[in-house]
């Protein structure tokens, strides 16, 4: 389906993409395309958050669709079933709360807050029907999303999926005593924390559950398959850098790429741009190199048996799925309401978020 038919968000090509963060093989090369459901997703999307009380729902109403949070994932996964896509996408609107919660418990201050909820989150992870009535929004909603998202594959992939979002809390956790302490890691020690925080290895997880597949150790450690992954979700995160770095100055941040390289490699604010812009590009031009080599395992996999063609196909998806984020993160960026910081009154507050603790009262 192509991109934004008949969205209410405006087409990519009206977007004036600024020429510093302009990338034209994205443009030229990774087709965007949007999954048949995303009208409802968005609308189900935003119900599901008022239910949850996770935003208010003045803040609903203004800022939801704007943020595009249903559209960044509606364009990722392609191909899954309309429940497997409705509850990746709660998860990822849950995320961006999450997020945003975590900052505003580090901007005020509220280090036994956020040790509460991280506790509490790895609990929801292991046992979500014993949390899905907590009375803090932020557990509640996250044991929901628990209990639709374990209910699509084996155990084996779910005992995966919560031993890598284990250790996204616990990158988390470092993230938040990194900024408390105003603590700026070495390059090194930001893309090892990174790959956690930006959670590589759950969006990749999922594109299992959007193929309808468990692949096999195999598969996923093949090398091939096991690089492109990791190249889409690099690219992502960098790309992320790359957009937010006016965003976290502003809120005195100290996790970005482009913060790391100024402060440890002696580069001006112009160069580190470039220098993760650099890197932004070497990603690209890797997958595409990645990408033929994993096609090259489906077809291997295609050996005649039912099996053979189940995972040749499962990987064919996941693969696509790969290319697809490249085109989605990259407009998400430049339609979303979560990095228009020079709209916002105070560059260092969102508008679209409370200043509260929630499930503090």
């Amino acid at each position: 389906m192509p991109a934004f038919s008949h969205s209410t968000t405006t087409a990519s090509t009206a977007i004036a993409v600024p020429p510093s963060l302009s990338l034209p093989v994205i443009e030229a090369v990774f087709p965007r395309r949007l999954h048949p459901y995303w009208p409802r997703l968005q609308e189900k999307t935003r119900v599901w958050l008022l239910g949850k009380r996770l935003m208010p729902a003045d803040k609903i109403r203004e800022y939801a669709d704007g943020l595009c949070y249903t559209d960044l994932m509606a364009g990722y996964y392609l191909g899954a079933p309309d429940d497997v896509l409705q509850a990746i996408a709660d998860y990822s609107a849950w995320f961006f709360v999450w997020d945003d919660r975590h900052d505003r418990d580090i901007v005020y201050g509220r280090p036994d807050a956020w040790r509460r909820l991280r506790f509490r989150l790895h609990a929801a992870l292991d046992s979500p029907r014993h949390h899905l009535l907590h009375p803090d929004p932020l557990v509640a909603g996250f044991a929901d999303c628990m209990m639709r998202i374990y209910s699509f594959l084996p155990a084996t992939w779910n005992a995966r999926f919560a031993r890598h979002f284990h250790a996204v809390i616990e990158a988390y956790d470092r993230e938040f005593r990194n900024r408390s302490e105003g603590n700026i890691p070495t390059v090194e020690e930001y893309l090892a924390l990174r790959r956690l925080t930006f959670a590589h290895w759950i969006w990749t997880d999922l594109l299992e559950t959007s193929a309808g597949c468990e692949l096999p150790d195999s598969i996923r450690k093949h090398p091939g398959y096991r690089r492109a992954a990791l190249l889409s979700q690099e690219f992502a995160a960098w790309y992320n850098d790359l957009c937010s770095l006016p965003k976290e100055i502003a809120g005195d941040e100290v996790h970005n790429l482009g913060i790391s390289l100024i402060k440890y490699e002696g580069l001006t604010l112009e160069d580190a741009i470039a220098e993760v812009r650099r890197r932004v590009e070497e990603c690209i031009a890797d997958f595409i190199v990645a990408e033929q080599e994993t096609l090259r395992l489906a077809d291997r996999l295609e050996d005649g048996t039912v099996r053979g063609m189940e995972l040749s196909a499962a990987v064919r998806s996941c693969l696509g799925n790969m290319r697809n984020w490249f085109s989605s993160v990259y407009w998400f960026h430049h339609e979303s309401g979560r990095y228009m910081v020079d709209s916002w009154d105070d560059r260092s507050t969102p508008p679209y978020v409370n200043n509260e603790a929630a499930g503090e009262k």
